[in-house]
């Protein structure tokens, strides 16, 4: 709920406060005025199209944002469509409101971009079934088309004029991690530096590898990228040891690090010799030595690194297939989320048809923002989008009373505009408090409402949050639960994974082991943030596992420094102690999902040499899953 202090894109505020009145400016200079009619109508349809391709892109390669845009444009459009068709009373407009909210849920779980497009579905469904104008449906389409192509102009203006290539950033932003990380040792903020590097290891991943895999442009610059995250995980391994050991960080391997950041993001060439080979010191410092010396010599040659891209076959068609049906028929959340969407917009477009006050739409558009399908936290949307439209409402509804079919309104809505980029990373209350006058001075240009209008949309947002609130959310068991399980089985699952590659696999097997059970970590966080953001009682029985999850990485640590001394030269353990061990990490997996009553063996595992350690926090991470365990806390 606390609203961040995000920097200020100062790009994307010049884009948004240009590209979203611009439509509507023209039409108005057209038309002679503010003055009702089919120019004006136009101006709002592709303002309508404008603001949606403004708000798709986010910072991402060209390939993302584009996917981003088409994605909003196209679900806008067949929305503003749809919405045609659920105007009036009767059943009719009830069976498409449920269809079409059934298909957003389904469809906001492919990817972002769909997320992003299911949103606008709704969102234009819900405008269109209340939004009169003197145009026909193909005009109005039409013209929504030509502000959203007005505006993917800007957007790829913005992208041109931008100096640096999302791609490398991305991968230089992981060398910036690893030296945050390695002069973070021994304080405090360690574990917060590692957590951190895995989001930027994970994020370059994405970014990179995914646009490799599906893009046929670029494709040698993007593998040579994916080339150097492969050859960084020696580097990575070295790091997370060294800061698990608490040693201070060298300022020549600092140094080092830094100028490979700088020549992945095109600032200066890797000049000079590598940093020599280091013989003394600990085994986790000679391993980021040894790290560096492996990435310089890829950074430094095009020949190398072109050479470390790893092969990733190409997926099949059936297993897409099958990845987007896990995804959307076949997991128990996406259909879940798509009852609950459609059973509220269901009952938003009831009220919309006997509600007795003036646009009655705004209670279905107050419910489709709220629930939006991402599968985010349904309270803190509901009580930030309350706050934030009730605020917005009131700030819109005063400019219309003050400055009625005036010019300066546009003046107003480019102020609002301006605003959106910075606002949408500081809380979505706030982006609602910015977003809601702006279409409020839209629709209002067109059909101008009395002075109970304000009052009224007031009232048509509290029943939409309200909505949202009773059926969306306080109605469903598993809102009274903290939902953790699944993920923490997950983690578990790859930390066994990550421990039989570490000590029985070869280097990519461990490299791609480690990687999973990484990112299984930080969807745990996520997961963990999200609960977190819900009232009690799920905060509370979210934040008990708080303790599990840190263990788990202090867990996952432990296995990268023993994979560090065993390069270093200790001996490799015993296949009879991995495999001990690796049952102890099963057994806490049947804990979480037993409640702590599947095995009552509290004996400690014993382990020698390198796996000590490891056997140790594995101890500890059981410890904390029966002491934590729902059904041992409350002694049922």
């Amino acid at each position: 709920m606390r609203t961040k202090r995000p920097p200020v894109p100062w790009a994307d505020v010049v884009r948004f406060a240009v590209t979203i009145p611009a439509p509507l400016t023209v039409a108005v200079i057209v038309g002679g005025g503010v003055q009702p009619g089919p120019a004006l109508g136009a101006g709002v349809f592709a303002t309508m199209g404008a603001l949606a391709a403004t708000l798709a892109p986010q910072p991402a390669p060209l390939r993302d944002r584009l996917r981003r845009i088409v994605a909003a444009i196209g679900l806008g459009g067949i929305g503003l469509l749809a919405g045609q068709y659920a105007t009036g009373g009767g059943w009719q407009p009830v069976v498409l409101i449920a269809l079409i909210s059934a298909a957003a849920a389904l469809i906001s779980a492919v990817n972002a971009a769909l997320s992003l497009g299911a949103l606008q579905l709704l969102v234009y469904t819900a405008l269109a079934s209340g939004l009169v104008t003197p145009l026909p449906e193909w005009a109005e389409l039409a013209f929504f088309l030509a502000g959203a192509a007005w505006a993917t102009l800007t957007a790829l203006v913005q992208y041109w004029a931008e100096p640096l290539d999302p791609d490398r950033t991305a991968v230089a932003a992981v060398f910036t991690r690893i030296a945050d990380l390695l002069r973070a040792s021994g304080t405090p903020r360690a574990e917060d530096a590692r957590r951190e590097l895995t989001t930027a290891l994970n994020a370059a991943y994405d970014r990179v590898i995914r646009s490799r895999s599906r893009s046929a442009g670029r494709t040698r610059e993007l593998s040579e990228l994916a080339g150097v995250l492969n050859a960084a995980a020696p580097l990575v391994e070295g790091a997370v040891a060294a800061a698990r050991a608490g040693l201070p960080a060298d300022p020549e391997d600092l140094a080092a690090i830094q100028a490979i950041a700088d020549a992945l993001r095109g600032a200066q060439d890797l000049g000079g010799e590598r940093p020599p080979e280091r013989e003394d010191g600990p085994p986790a410092a000679r391993a980021v030595r040894h790290g560096i010396r492996l990435i310089w010599n890829v950074v430094g040659d095009p020949e190398e690194r072109a050479g470390a891209a790893a092969v990733r076959p190409e997926e099949n068609r059936r297993a897409r297939l099958r990845e987007l049906a896990d995804r959307t028929l076949a997991s128990a959340e996406s259909r879940s989320f798509a009852v609950r969407l459609a059973l509220c917009m269901t009952i938003a477009e009831i009220a919309r048809q006997n509600v007795p006050t003036e646009r009655p739409y705004w209670v279905l558009l107050t419910v489709a923002i709220v629930l939006k399908p991402d599968f985010g936290s349904v309270f803190t949307r509901a009580v930030q989008r309350g706050v934030g439209t009730l605020l917005g409402v009131l700030l819109g509804s005063a400019l219309l009373a003050f400055l009625p079919r005036s010019p300066w309104l546009l003046l107003a809505m480019a102020c609002f505009a301006a605003v959106l980029p910075w606002a949408r990373n500081a809380s979505f209350g706030l982006f609602s408090v910015f977003q809601t006058p702006l279409i409020i001075l839209l629709l209002d240009l067109t059909q101008p409402g009395g002075p109970g209008l304000v009052g009224a949309r007031l009232v048509d947002t509290l029943i939409g949050c309200g909505i949202v609130l009773v059926f969306g959310y306080l109605l469903w068991p598993q809102t009274w639960r903290a939902p953790l399980d699944e993920a923490l089985r997950d983690a578990a699952l790859a930390l066994d994974a990550f421990v039989e590659a570490a000590f029985t696999g070869d280097p990519s097997e461990r490299r791609r082991a480690r990687r999973r059970n990484y990112r299984a970590l930080t969807e745990l966080q996520t997961q963990l943030q999200r609960r977190l953001a819900e009232p009690p009682p799920i905060s509370t029985r979210a934040a008990a596992w708080w303790p599990v999850i840190v263990q788990l990485e202090r867990t996952s640590d432990a296995v990268t420094e023993a994979v560090i001394a065993r390069r270093e030269g200790e001996p490799g353990p015993d296949l009879a102690q991995v495999s001990v061990l690796r049952r102890a990490i099963r057994q806490l997996e049947d804990d979480v999902r037993s409640h702590g009553a599947a095995n009552d063996d509290d004996a400690e595992i014993y382990a020698e040499g390198v796996l000590a350690p490891v056997a140790r926090e594995v101890d500890a991470a059981r410890r904390l899953v029966r002491e934590t365990a729902p059904g041992r806390r409350t002694g049922s």
